[in-house]
């Protein structure tokens, strides 16, 4: 159980219709400091961060303070990631409060790139504007293949529900411990999303037939910057594990019989 004393809270966007006042009362009903998160540096000493918007602003949040276990309250439209409507936040801050939940441990994707390294909660992601992109594929130093595609995604099981989901690739329980390599719009009928251990290390190398000239390097959504041929990315599982609380067991299957409307 969590011994709640500070909490910080990040908003979707400055135009959002949120009580922060009246958060914060709730919270400090509770003997709960809330501390705003803006774009100042991130405060110390913080025992939970709530999200209060949809899947961007978590995966921001756990960008923001990758140590902190996450809250998430929907603010948003589709929310695979939220534990709780906006509606429900008395109610959930209660059982919060009571110890009333539980912490669900997520593989996160760190990668090594040509100017740096970086985390993804969701998915790695390489692609173009226009032209193909030539990628060799290496898992544990082995060629598995070329894709020749919009680009080449390596994603989580948390974000199989993100941008793998509108690619055609399998739904995975997040618990499953697994990476997921698909491409996107591929120049192959015959190419399958593949299904990696957790272990398992990719490597992507940019292939000089790659004639585009803007090939783009995402993480989460998030521009990190441009490759070009002959350029590499090293992916595996980090380290470290996403940390978000949910209230129920089943909210997994919850989410998607809400959020997909099955």
């Amino acid at each position: 159980m969590i011994d709640l004393r500070r909490v910080g809270v990040l908003v979707r966007d400055d135009d959002q219709d949120f009580p922060l006042t009246e958060v914060g009362d709730l919270f400090a009903r509770h003997g709960i400091e809330l501390v705003s998160l803006g774009e100042q540096p991130v405060p110390e000493n913080l025992d939970l961060v709530v999200a209060m918007g949809g899947d961007g602003t978590v995966l921001r949040l756990l960008d923001l303070c990758p140590e902190s276990p996450v809250l998430a309250i929907n603010y948003g439209t589709v929310g695979f990631l939220t534990a709780g409507d906006r509606t429900e936040l008395a109610q959930v801050l209660d059982r919060l409060v009571s110890g009333d939940y539980l912490i669900s441990e997520r593989l996160v994707l760190q990668c090594r790139h040509p100017t740096g390294q970086l985390r993804a909660v969701n998915e790695v992601m390489v692609r173009t504007s226009n032209r193909l992109v030539f990628v060799d594929v290496y898992v544990d130093d082995t060629k598995i293949r070329t894709i020749v595609a919009d680009g080449v995604v390596v994603g989580t099981p948390t974000g199989s529900t993100g941008f793998l989901m509108s690619a055609g690739a399998p739904i995975v329980m997040p618990e499953v411990r697994c990476l997921v390599l698909d491409g996107i719009n591929e120049y192959n009928f015959t190419s399958r999303t593949l299904i990696l251990t957790p272990d398992s290390k990719i490597r992507l190398a940019i292939t000089p037939e790659t004639k585009e000239p803007s090939v783009i390097l995402t993480a989460d959504g998030r521009r990190i910057g441009e490759l070009a041929p002959g350029d590499e990315l090293h992916i595996e599982q980090a380290p470290t594990r996403a940390r978000l609380i949910y209230f129920e067991k089943n909210y997994f299957y919850h989410n998607l019989t809400t959020k997909l409307s099955w």
